[in-house]
């Protein structure tokens, strides 16, 4: 039994027009009464079958989304990896003491979102609970021991106006609409989930210290999950101790709730798909049965990245069933390495199969990258894209 993340999601549903036999197929040609002189596959017994669905070929290239306000925050909602989760999904390992604290903690924080604000002569005579000294929970812990599970569980469990994203897309929805319309935007909600909390840059600390405390002030209740305690956010990425001030306005915002455990994604991990050349990948992308697969050539989809803002990843995906890259590289400058860590994101988020040729990913950041400030990002970027590629080589088999 694996402790301290969510129960088994289920198995990946067949996709349209998958084969379930090895059989071949005849193509004949039936009565105008029966299928309008339709071609139609029968196998060998006679048994009709439906034609073999072709798949759409898309380009992300070629995408460019315009996105309006209300459609940029009606993304912000668990993934469907989480879609279904509550913290009766979530199993504690019996020896990890801090992850039943952790359910009960959140729990109770549940209940102070979903708990009336106070008005009138209640609020007067101080009728109502008085209100907890902060305004978050934060979830420190290791990778895979259940932090998103968990938020994603608050965030099913609490009502009213709710939103659920990672710190980048965050920052990103800041860069796409100014501060003070993020602001205005938030602050009527009742609870802001933020995953992943990281601080990679003065900017970014200086920004997430004031929309924090200015969502705060606005009772909107916050809820965080990083692997990073609050106060120690930005080491080794930049001169934090030039930020303290800042970071400690952020720390100040939350009660932290320890989480710990083993992550269970290091647990006989399988080792990343080899890697194939281009005329592999073709006879991969010939294989695909139906649905919509995009197309590109890794360097015009790295080009095409900087064109979009990161906030419109996720609408640029939209209806994507699997992705075919020709030719990854690795990447060599840091601002492109960035921008396809949240294309990444957006696509395991949207558990999108990955079929690629060329380099592998395990190679896809320079050392000097995975080694840096950065590098929490880039080892996730790359345990998710190669979960993914796994994916592609079973769709294309």
């Amino acid at each position: 039994m694996i402790f301290g993340r969510q129960m088994e999601a289920p198995s990946r549903p067949r996709r349209a027009g998958q084969r379930d036999e090895a059989s071949p197929r005849v193509a004949v040609v039936l009565p105008s009464d029966a299928g309008a002189g339709r071609p139609t596959a029968v196998s060998p017994a006679g048994k009709r079958k439906r034609s073999r669905p072709v798949p759409r070929i898309e380009h992300l290239i070629e995408r460019s989304p315009k996105v309006s306000v209300d459609e940029m925050l009606g993304g912000f909602y668990p993934s469907p990896r989480f879609g279904v989760v509550s913290f009766d999904t979530y199993r504690p390992d019996p020896q990890q003491p801090s992850q039943s604290a952790a359910v009960a903690k959140l729990r109770e924080f549940a209940a102070t979102v979903n708990e009336p604000a106070p008005s009138g002569l209640r609020k007067l005579f101080g009728g109502s609970r008085k209100p907890a000294t902060r305004a978050g929970i934060y979830l420190d812990g290791g990778f895979g021991v259940g932090k998103t599970h968990l938020l994603a569980s608050l965030w099913h469990a609490s009502s009213g106006p709710k939103a659920f994203g990672t710190f980048v897309e965050y920052t990103n929805l800041v860069g796409a609409l100014t501060f003070r319309k993020t602001v205005d935007a938030l602050s009527s909600y009742s609870l802001v989930c933020i995953d992943e909390f990281e601080l990679d840059d003065p900017g970014d600390t200086v920004l997430m210290s004031r929309l924090m405390r200015e969502l705060a002030d606005a009772g909107v209740k916050l809820a965080a999950t990083s692997n990073t305690l609050p106060g120690s956010l930005g080491d080794g990425r930049f001169a934090a101790e030039d930020f303290q001030r800042e970071i400690q306005v952020l720390a100040d915002q939350f009660e932290v709730a320890r989480i710990d455990g083993e992550d269970y994604r290091h647990r006989g991990l399988p080792q990343a798909p080899d890697a194939i050349d281009d005329a592999a990948l073709r006879e991969r992308v010939g294989s695909f049965s139906g649905g919509v697969l995009a197309e590109d050539d890794f360097a015009a989809l790295l080009r095409h990245l900087a064109a979009v803002h990161p906030s419109r990843y996720r609408q640029m995906l939209g209806g994507i069933d699997a992705v075919a890259w020709h030719n990854v590289e690795t990447i060599t400058e840091q601002a492109v390495a960035l921008r396809f860590v949240v294309l990444a994101d957006r696509l395991y988020d949207r558990d999108v199969p990955i079929m690629a040729s060329g380099t592998t990913f395990d190679q896809l950041f320079t050392e000097e990258m995975m080694g840096g400030g950065y590098m929490k990002k880039y080892y996730r970027a790359v345990s998710r894209l190669t979960a993914l590629a796994r994916q592609g080589s079973e769709v294309a088999g």
